[in-house]
């Protein structure tokens, strides 16, 4: 437009200076000059309007996708959180029936064999009948620490080994489930449950020496149930463990604590507990146990750890100036498990190199093996964790 104007200009000037009408044509280009000038303001004021609207238009368009991406977020993580509990209870096992042997055979077998590896021998899974533990349902008082604190009433399973007796004192595992399950999610619920088996075999071998195991339900609060949408009770367990189920446990079972019901030193007895869990309860093993409850464990075992799991470099902050031994922290995930492989090793792997607490080899384990996200991979990590828990602080190797 701008071109046109000024082309048109030029011709009128040069006709009228053929002409010969010099003043005339003063005029007429002082006109004409107002009327480019005209021209050029509404150009640039076109020009300015459509800049305003393509950014009101882009802006409108951020919005949109920003109002949009919560939801996408939403879905997103619903996704994967279904993903998981698919994956997570897509597989599971029981004691299986021990097959008949000669008495060569049997002899060979008799005694402790076990050994951390990537496959769970066949006389450690196999059902017992002589020299088996039992399992007892108990219920408890806990609090809804993810609502208002009131009192509720949760219930877990206890696994006690063979010939169980008050004139003993034993240790205590507590071992959680995953973001699908609850404290049936082990099978502790039956007596053909394959960590009872496990359990059963690895004393009766002389393997290990007999301990308790707690799988509790690992949500703390009033919705609790295994289809709750309550995910933020995970993180609160700590809370029912100090204030709840561990005092349970101490307070009707035979362990090394001191239960006095007014208060007593829950620390001192530390180097007799070990937490474990798969998955959500990985993730609740590292940020509960090994970075909360210091205090209140010694062993910890990570079968692969969830997402949301702290990573290295946070528990090496925050167990900087702890005045607690770390025992053991042992590790195991699946090569294949696209939920928690990443998640997993960014929380344990490098922990040797980032914090003094840690040596590989001597208090700590990272086991990677074939395997998805999945009780192939927990089964082992259980079974491995059994053989290590309560057998690397003085106080344990000494009685």
């Amino acid at each position: 437009m701008r071109r046109k104007t000024l082309w048109g200009i030029i011709m009128m000037t040069a006709l009228l200076t053929a002409c010969g009408t010099t003043a005339k044509n003063t005029k007429t280009a002082e006109v004409a000059a107002e009327e480019v000038s005209v021209a050029e303001s509404a150009e640039a004021e076109e020009s300015t309007e459509e800049t305003d609207n393509e950014a009101e238009s882009a802006e409108a368009a951020t919005e949109a996708e920003e109002a949009k991406e919560p939801e996408e977020n939403q879905d997103e993580s619903a996704g994967s959180i279904e993903d998981a509990i698919a994956q997570e209870t897509s597989y599971q096992e029981e004691a299986t029936e021990a097959e008949e042997t000669d008495s060569e055979d049997a002899a060979d077998d008799e005694g402790p064999t076990a050994e951390i590896s990537e496959h769970v021998p066949p006389k450690y899974t196999n059902l017992r009948t002589e020299g088996a533990g039992t399992i007892e349902r108990i219920s408890y008082t806990a609090h809804d620490y993810a609502g208002d604190e009131s009192e509720i009433t949760k219930e877990a399973n206890v696994y006690l080994p063979a010939d169980y007796s008050e004139d003993k004192k034993y240790n205590v595992l507590y071992l959680l489930h995953g973001i699908g399950g609850d404290e049936d999610e082990w099978g502790m619920n039956k007596n053909t449950s394959r960590v009872k088996t496990i359990m059963d075999n690895l004393a009766y071998y002389g393997d290990i020496d007999g301990f308790i195991v707690v799988t509790p339900n690992g949500r703390a609060g009033a919705e609790y149930k295994k289809d709750s949408s309550m995910i933020d009770a995970f993180y609160l367990f700590g809370q029912e463990l100090r204030n709840d189920l561990i005092p349970y446990m101490e307070s009707h079972y035979s362990t090394y604590a001191d239960y006095q019901e007014g208060g007593y030193d829950m620390a001192a007895t530390r180097a007799h507990r070990a937490i474990a869990g798969l998955s959500m309860g990985g993730m609740q093993t590292i940020n509960i146990g090994l970075d909360e409850c210091t205090d209140l464990f010694g062993y910890f075992g990570a079968f692969s750890a969830a997402p949301t799991s702290n990573i290295a470099s946070k528990t090496a902050s925050i167990l900087e100036d702890s005045e607690y031994e770390i025992y053991y922290f042992y590790n195991i995930c699946g090569l294949q498990d696209k939920v928690a492989y990443s998640s997993a090793s960014a929380a344990a792997k490098t922990l040797p190199a980032l914090s003094d607490k840690f040596t590989d080899g001597e208090n700590f384990m990272w086991q990677e093996m074939s395997g998805g996200h999945d009780f192939h991979i927990w089964y082992q990590g259980f079974y491995n964790f059994a053989q290590i828990a309560f057998k690397h602080d003085s106080e344990n190797l000494a009685n």
